[in-house]
């Protein structure tokens, strides 16, 4: 189907609200639904979800608050709760242990040499340069997921996954799926060589009619009057990062650029506008490729991206972040509604998660009177290599930080005669003398079957020994690794960022009410499994929530 530029402008711009706002009454559903829907906000908390609800729209979030099935108490199991890790856990039903994602990007214990969760030298995006470390493939991946058992049992099902992350995208899609990203130097959407050797027309015709540029010189406006703010830290405070698009409403976005180009597109993500361009392109996706309107049952994952990126420059505290989400509420309204006439309001199911949670920025936590910090990898390397240089006569036997550890050089302490289990020791010793550090386990309590030591069962299920260092590192509650001053992240196992939204909707499939029981975003591909009548991935961990009503 040949898109025009104004059809395509007008998808990319159709999530403001609609004149129906009214979530469709449940009607008689076939005995599975003809259509997964999996929606993932990257770095949204539970906390504003619930925080704000007195403020969304009537059919967005509020959609599974008041007609669905939803989840107060969900949580990650797994410690190192990063974007890789996290996407790789949902329809897998698998920790990272099992999964082998352990975080974004880990060191190679053997070689020291970097690697990313989802890169691939054997692939290329197609139409789009491809960096070294560009995400390609789900090689890394070492289960299957929900999309790979459907297309096993039904090989004409199609399973797509979308995301302005090539992460979220690829690690939902599984192995048998396709992955569409947005690539932030165009802004177009490509899949890789991995999946295909070219676009089908319509992502070329999409890319064709540039509608990314629609959003060149526009304006991202506060959505409610400044009273409806005040539970929020108002804008440019002194550790909210100015880069980008600027840390103040209203920001317009391509500010004092002549034209669209890579800083332009890349900015876009950090914005509302970074939802929209993503949903346009996944309405498109759902249009063209007739997704639930085959007569066999598809799946479809949209990962959005922009709440991530604009906690990370301004923390989950922020306006900012507080108007984010009202906009992508907003978005999700219009994209549901657009399912609820393209697909029908009977014949899917959707599931909303994240993929962690965020921690204020420390800055902030401090005058709000907690202890909170940044921990630095390079000083705090140093510190662990002088010390070890001074015990053992030998240089560079901790290796670098790599995810959410410290990788020694076990090899070089081989070659030099060294007693490892000391070198371990003693390295641990240094990690625990360093500000905000709170635990560092060792492979052999990774390894072992030891439940009660805070945190370390969690840390345990990030722990793949295969591609792991030796050496786990917990942070105090509010300290965060940071490599910048300012901004916030995630990647503990305290709450803040493992409660996360688990979300439910589908008449006459999920049934409907608050959940209190304490689940896991683990929970989620067997659940989803049993609702559509397939088998659970097989190495998956978590249990079917039993849903149908």
């Amino acid at each position: 189907m040949f898109f025009t530029r104004r059809r395509l402008l007008t998808l990319a711009l159709a999530s403001a609200l609609t004149a129906c706002t009214t979530t469709p009454s449940p009607v008689a559903a076939p005995q599975t639904p003809k259509l997964l829907v999996l929606v993932v906000i990257d770095g949204l908390p539970m906390r504003q979800v619930t925080g704000y609800r007195d403020q969304l729209s009537p059919d967005g979030f509020a959609r599974f608050l008041d007609h669905g099935r939803w989840f107060a108490d969900a949580h990650y199991g797994h410690g190192h709760t990063v974007t890789a890790a996290g996407h790789s856990v949902m329809l897998s039903g698998a920790y990272p242990q099992r999964t082998g994602i352990i975080s974004n990007e880990w060191r190679n214990p053997d070689t020291g040499e970097q690697v990313y969760n989802t890169g691939d030298t054997d692939y290329k995006y197609i139409d789009s340069p491809t960096a070294p470390l560009a995400g390609t493939s789900p090689r890394n991946l070492k289960v299957e997921t929900l999309g790979d058992v459907l297309r096993t049992r039904s090989p004409q099902s199609k399973v797509i996954g979308i995301s302005g992350k090539d992460r979220g995208a690829i690690l939902p899609a599984g192995h048998k799926g396709t992955a569409y990203m947005y690539m932030s130097e165009t802004g177009r959407f490509a899949s890789s060589t991995y999946y295909m050797q070219q676009h089908p027309q319509w992502v070329t015709d999409f890319n064709a009619a540039r509608p990314a540029d629609a959003f060149f010189k526009k304006t991202w406006a506060p959505l409610l009057p400044e009273s409806a703010y005040a539970r929020s830290v108002p804008d440019g405070q002194s550790w909210q990062v100015a880069s980008g698009n600027g840390n103040r409403l209203p920001a317009v976005i391509g500010d004092k650029m002549d034209a669209p180009g890579p800083r332009f597109y890349g900015g876009l993500l950090a914005s509302p506008f970074g939802d929209e361009l993503t949903l346009a392109f996944a309405r498109a996706a759902v249009k063209n490729e007739k997704l639930g309107q085959r007569g066999v049952q598809d799946l479809l994952s949209v990962s959005l991206s922009s709440h991530d990126y604009i906690n990370h420059a301004f923390g989950p505290e922020s306006r900012l972040s507080h108007d984010h989400t009202l906009h992508l509420d907003r978005h999700l309204q219009a994209f549901f509604q657009f399912l609820d006439k393209e697909v029908g309001a009977g014949n899917y199911v959707l599931a909303l998660t994240a993929d962690h949670g965020f921690t204020d920025t420390p800055e902030w936590a401090i005058t709000q009177g907690r202890d909170a910090g940044r921990f630095n990898n390079p000083p705090s390397l140093l510190a662990v290599n002088t010390a070890l240089s001074a015990k053992f006569g030998v240089e560079r036997l901790a290796r670098a930080f790599s995810a959410s550890g410290l990788l020694l050089n076990d090899k070089l302490a081989a070659e030099k005669g060294l007693d490892f289990a000391a070198v371990q020791a003693t390295a641990r010793e240094e990690l625990l003398k360093l500000p905000g550090v709170a635990a560092v386990f060792t492979r052999e309590q990774l390894l072992g079957n030891d439940t009660t030591t805070p945190y370390l069962e969690a840390m345990r299920k990030s722990f793949d020994p295969t591609r792991a260092a030796q050496l786990q590192i917990v942070l105090k509650p509010n300290w965060i690794f940071s490599y910048r001053p300012g901004g916030s992240t995630h990647g503990s196992p305290y709450s803040y960022d493992t409660h996360v939204p688990l979300l439910f909707w589908g008449p006459g499939y999920v049934g409907q009410g608050e959940m209190k029981e304490r689940a896991e975003v683990a929970d989620l591909a067997p659940t989803l499994a049993a609702v559509a009548g397939l088998p659970a991935p097989a190495q998956a961990q978590g249990r079917d929530l039993k849903l149908k009503p």
